[in-house]
C-alpha cells in the first residue's frame, strides 16, 4: 500500500519468529489484496475500473472499512470522503505517482465530478457496493488504520499480549515492554521543542495526518496530500498536522483525516463536542502552535496541555 511496516513484541526464547512474521505478513497481504490501490488486481482496483451499474459483493473486510468511511463521510457532511481517487491521482498523491505542476481549474472540476460518497449505493445484506460510473475508491486515510488493528488483534490471538504495531506512522500498543515499561510514542513537535510531547500507548492507539513527509512544493507552499474532496484541492497549509487517539487505529487514522480537512477552528470544534482525543500543529507567525481537545489534554502532563 505505498508504505512500510514493523513489529515489536515480547516473548520468550522459544519462539518461532519466521512464523510470526509469515502469520503478519499473511494478514498485510489480504488487506493489499482486497484494499490497494497500488495493486492493480486488488478488490478495490477492480470495483474502481468496473462499469457503470454494475453491483460488486465485497470482502467482508473491505465491506467494513468502507462501511465505516462512509459513516465518517455522513458524520462531517462529506469533509471527509472515500471516493476521492479521482482527485488523490490527479494531484500526484495515487498510485500513478507525482505529476509535474499543478492541476488547472478545469482538471480539478472534471475529477471533482467523479467523487462524491452520497453516488455509492449500498447494500449491507449482501455487503455490496454498486459502481456508478467513473467513482474512484481510495481507502488510504483508513486502511493502513485497519491494518494495524487487525495485525494488533492477530499477534494477541497467537497469545502475543505485549506489542506495538506501526504501518506508513499509524500505531497500536498493546501491552508494555519486557521491563513492564510502557510502550512510548514521541508526537510531532518543532524545532523549539516547546510543543514536543510523548504519550504512552498503553491498549492505545495514534494516527496522524500531515505534511510532513507527502506534499507538492508549488510557489513556495507545501501543498498537502490530504485533499479537501469539497473543494478539490488540497488543504490549507495552516495546519501542519492532526494527531488522534482512540483505541481503534482505524477509527483515528480516518479521524486525522476528517480533522484535517475540517481545519484547526472547525475540527476543534467537531473532536471537541464528541470526545476525541485530537492535537493540532498548527503555523503561527512564530512557529508551530499546539491546541488539543480535553480528551487529548488529559492524556498529557499539565505543563505539555493547551485547549486554546
Amino acid at each position: 500500500m505505498g508504505t512500510t511496516w514493523s513489529v515489536k513484541f515480547a516473548t520468550g526464547s522459544d519462539v518461532d519468529e519466521r512464523a510470526v512474521r509469515d502469520a503478519i505478513a499473511a494478514r498485510l497481504a489480504l488487506v493489499v489484496a482486497q484494499m490497494s490501490q497500488w495493486e492493480p488486481h486488488s478488490d478495490l482496483s477492480r470495483f474502481n475500473r468496473a462499469q457503470a451499474g454494475s453491483w460488486h459483493i465485497l470482502p467482508e473486510a473491505f465491506f467494513a472499512v468502507l462501511d465505516a468511511a462512509l459513516a465518517l463521510a455522513r458524520l462531517t457532511d462529506g469533509a471527509y470522503d472515500p471516493t476521492v481517487g479521482a482527485l488523490s491521482e490527479l494531484w500526484g498523491f495515487g498510485a500513478a505517482g507525482r505529476r509535474d505542476g499543478v492541476p488547472g481549474d478545469a482538471e480539478i472540476e472534471a475529477a471533482r465530478r467523479r467523487a462524491g460518497w452520497s453516488r455509492l449505493s449500498v447494500d449491507r445484506h449482501r455487503c455490496a457496493v454498486m459502481q456508478p460510473g467513473g467513482l474512484l475508491l481510495d481507502l488510504s486515510s483508513i486502511a493502513k488504520g485497519y491494518a494495524v488493528d487487525f495485525v494488533s488483534d492477530t499477534l494477541t490471538r497467537y497469545g502475543f499480549f505485549d506489542h506495538l504495531v506501526e504501518i506508513g506512522g499509524e500505531l497500536r500498543g498493546r501491552g508494555t515492554k519486557p521491563d513492564r515499561s510502557p510502550w512510548w510514542v514521541a508526537l510531532e513537535g518543532d524545532e523549539s521543542s516547546e510543543n514536543d510531547a510523548i504519550v504512552a500507548l498503553y491498549e492505545l492507539s495514534v494516527a496522524t495526518s500531515g505534511d510532513a513527509q507527502r506534499f507538492i512544493a508549488a510557489d513556495g507552499r507545501k501543498l498537502s496530500h490530504t485533499i479537501d474532496p469539497r473543494t478539490g484541492r488540497p488543504i490549507p497549509d495552516a495546519l501542519a498536522a492532526v494527531t488522534v487517539f482512540d483505541r481503534s487505529c482505524m477509527r483515528a487514522d480516518a479521524l486525522a483525516t476528517a480533522l484535517s480537512v475540517l481545519g484547526a477552528k472547525e475540527g476543534h470544534a467537531f473532536a471537541t463536542s464528541r470526545g476525541i482525543a485530537a492535537r493540532f500543529l498548527v503555523r503561527g507567525p512564530h512557529g508551530l502552535v499546539q491546541r488539543m481537545t480535553p480528551a487529548c489534554a488529559a492524556m498529557l502532563p499539565p505543563a505539555r496541555a493547551n485547549t486554546g
